[in-house]
Order: C-alpha cells, then structure tokens, then sequence
C-alpha cells in the first residue's frame, strides 16, 4: 500500500579461520592488525569484530588504502597488506610486504605482491611469518658460516699453512653443508603447523 513491508540485508559473512589466524599472528609477535575495506561502516564494524582485529577502516577508495598505509607505516613502522582485489593492488605496493591470496587474487593484486599464496586459506598465513623467519635465520647462519670458513682459510694462506686441495675441499665441503642447512626448510612445514596449532 505504498509503504515498504520489510527489508533484505546482505553482507559478506567474515571469511572461515580469520579470527584463528590473527590469533595465530598475534602469538607471532604481530602487534597490530587492521581492516580496510571499501564496505560501509556497519558492515566493516561487524566484521572487524569477528574477526578480532584492532582498527577498521571503511569506505576506502583503492587511493585511501594507499593513504592509511602510508599512515600506519609512519605509526608502525613496517607494514604488511594482505588483499586479493584490484582494489587492494596499489597499498599492497605501498606497503613494506604485499601479500595476495593467490586463488582468488586479481592478476593486479598479484602483480603488486610480493608474495602470492597459491590458497585462500587464511591460516596460511601465520605460517608464512614463522616459515619467513626460519628462512632467514638460515639464510644468516649460511652466510655467517661461508664467511667464516673463507676467513679461517684467508688466515691459514696467510700463515702459509694452506694448500691449494684443503682450499677447494674445504669450500665444497661448505657449500654442500650451506644446501643441506637450507633443505632443513623443506622439513619444517608440519613441526611448524603442529605449534601454529597449538597457538589458536
């Protein structure tokens, strides 16, 4: 009779395992973790507390995501952007780390990555921090080796003490022990979930 009878709302549902992935982030040391989206207010509210995150920022235009990056980067220091849209391309080039969820990510967003996760699978993500971090402890203990076999060698020329055949010997040796060092890596997968798990 000339009057609305009701209403029909719709709203994206919180992706499944965010709120166990931030937990997981948060165990990982990760201080802070903000949404940005181009959803209305109501929406973004709702979905931020689901999710558990600290901040929401909504009805972003792809060039304020760019701005509060920026900003979060100046509060923070370095940042990482998650997203999968073209919307989301231009902060993730902003941000210090630019994170596309690979499956369902516009060939934008994972050209302005830096890493592509082949999933949608938000839980991916935490082992992603602890998998980077084993890589680059390993990478420095690698490098840290290397130099020091190179020195002692440097020093044992020096001294007259070394021979052309320890010299190569002694750098195959390192390099084998420098690749079987970063295979370690490939085996770290499934100790890594188990304590993921534990963490949510």
């Amino acid at each position: 009779e000339g009057r609305p009878a009701g209403w029909i709302a719709l709203a994206d549902e919180t992706r499944r395992g965010a709120p166990d992935a931030i937990r997981a982030l948060r165990a990982l040391g990760v201080e802070r973790v903000v949404l940005l989206t181009g959803d209305r207010e109501e929406a973004a509210v709702r979905a931020g507390r689901e999710a558990g995150v600290d901040e929401v920022h909504a009805r972003l235009l792809p060039e304020d995501k760019v701005r509060v990056v920026a900003e979060l980067r100046g509060r923070h220091g370095r940042v990482a952007m998650i997203g999968d849209g073209i919307n989301d391309a231009p902060a993730m080039a902003e941000a210090d780390v630019g994170i596309a969820m690979g499956a369902a990510g516009s060939d934008a967003a994972i050209e302005a990555s830096d890493v592509a996760l082949m999933s949608d699978d938000l839980g991916k993500l935490p082992w992603l921090v602890a998998h980077s971090r084993r890589t680059l402890a390993v990478v420095r203990q690698n490098i840290a080796f290397s130099l020091g076999v190179k020195a002692f060698f440097f020093a044992l020329a020096l001294a007259g003490a070394a021979s052309l055949w320890a010299a190569v010997a002694a750098d195959m040796g390192a390099s084998l022990l420098v690749v079987l060092n970063g295979l370690r890596l490939l085996g770290g997968g499934k100790a890594a979930a188990s304590r993921l798990a534990e963490a949510r």
